[in-house]
């Protein structure tokens, strides 16, 4: 793993679905649901096939707003945060390290969860909702800058390029290949999923990871390490 760097402000970017949470929200909507046609959708988005904001977009509008109380509740209820997130959370203040959520999941879902763990809005990116149509529309409020064309729906690269290397010492928290891009940005990677996979592949440095617990032991140790 990369040493700290004393001078630099430390910053996270932490994934939300499979990562503070322990199953995909938005494949478990989907799933339970089960509009005709969303399997084939699913393998395309996986596959790369269709980038994320297509998969994404077309999975959701196969979903009519009629039954945005269902989709909802099924949303927020659903979800399993990861054991040790609250500590983690209170291990980052402690240490003064700014965290910041960088999901490609929904609003509907992702604020509602995360609300009773204090962590300020503005620090929470991630994809929007429409439900006033016949079907669910997901909004884009942050798309790829001039610097990214993968078409990311919720571009997390773009999110990291606003906290300058020079000035920060950027860690990333995911588990999957939409974290991929912003690994290769980042100075410290830890990971799970296929992220590691991804990462074992092109040599990238990375910690795995169960929980949150293992992410403060690592990070103790990399104090002492620096120390």
């Amino acid at each position: 793993m990369t040493q700290s760097t004393t001078t630099k402000k430390r910053i996270i970017f932490c994934d939300f679905d499979g990562t503070i949470t322990v199953n995909d929200n938005i494949i478990a909507i989907i799933k339970h649901f089960n509009p005709e046609g969303w399997e084939d959708l699913a393998k395309r988005t996986i596959s790369t096939e269709l980038s994320i904001k297509e998969g994404v977009g077309a999975l959701f509008r196969l979903l009519p707003t009629s039954m945005q109380e269902e989709v909802v509740s099924f949303g927020i209820n659903n979800v399993r945060i990861r054991e040790g997130f609250a500590e983690f959370l209170a291990y980052c203040r402690e240490h003064h390290i700014d965290f910041y959520v960088t999901s490609g999941g929904i609003d509907f879902f992702v604020f509602p969860v995360l609300e009773p763990f204090d962590i300020a809005r503005d620090h929470i990116y991630c994809n929007g909702s429409d439900f006033s149509g016949e079907h669910i529309e997901i909004l884009w409020p942050h798309p790829c800058d001039g610097n990214c064309n993968n078409k990311c729906g919720m571009c997390k690269t773009t999110i990291m390029r606003q906290f300058p290397e020079g000035e920060y010492e950027r860690i990333i928290i995911g588990d999957s290949v939409t974290d991929f891009e912003g690994a290769k940005l980042a100075d410290v990677v830890y990971s799970r999923s296929h992220l590691t996979t991804k990462c074992r592949e092109l040599g990238i440095s990375h910690t795995e990871f169960d929980t949150f617990h293992d992410i403060i032991a690592a990070m103790n140790e990399e104090r002492k390490f620096s120390s």
